[in-house]
C-alpha cells in the first residue's frame, strides 16, 4: 500500500470515482459536521460508509487544501474527520430499529 500514499488527493478521488458517491444534502452535512459544526444523520453516515475510508480521507484532505480554509487546523479537522468516520461506522454496524 506504499503505492497509495504517493498519490494525490485527486488522482485517489478521480479514480474511486469518489465524488458520485454521496448526494450533496449529504456532502453538505458531512463537510458542516467536520469542517464547521455540527452533527451529520444516519442518512447521510450511510452514504459516507457506502463512499468508502478512502474517499472520506481524501476529500477531507483536498478539502483543506483550498485557500479559504488555510485558516483552519488541519489537525482539528482530521480528528473530527475520523470521529465523525468512526462514529457513523458504528451507528451503521450496529442494529438499529426498524426505520
Amino acid at each position: 500500500m506504499v503505492v497509495m500514499a504517493t498519490k494525490g488527493n485527486d488522482q485517489i478521488i478521480k479514480e474511486n470515482i469518489c465524488e458520485t458517491k454521496m448526494g450533496l444534502p449529504c456532502v453538505i452535512e458531512g463537510f458542516t459536521a467536520i469542517f464547521k459544526t455540527g452533527s451529520i444523520s444516519n442518512k447521510c453516515c450511510s452514504e459516507l460508509v457506502v463512499l468508502g475510508k478512502v474517499c472520506h480521507s481524501a476529500l477531507v484532505k483536498r478539502t483543506l487544501e483550498n485557500p479559504l480554509l488555510k485558516d483552519l487546523n488541519p489537525v482539528t479537522v482530521i480528528a473530527k474527520s475520523i470521529e465523525t468516520w468512526n462514529n457513523c461506522l458504528a451507528l451503521i454496524d450496529s442494529p438499529s430499529p426498524s426505520a
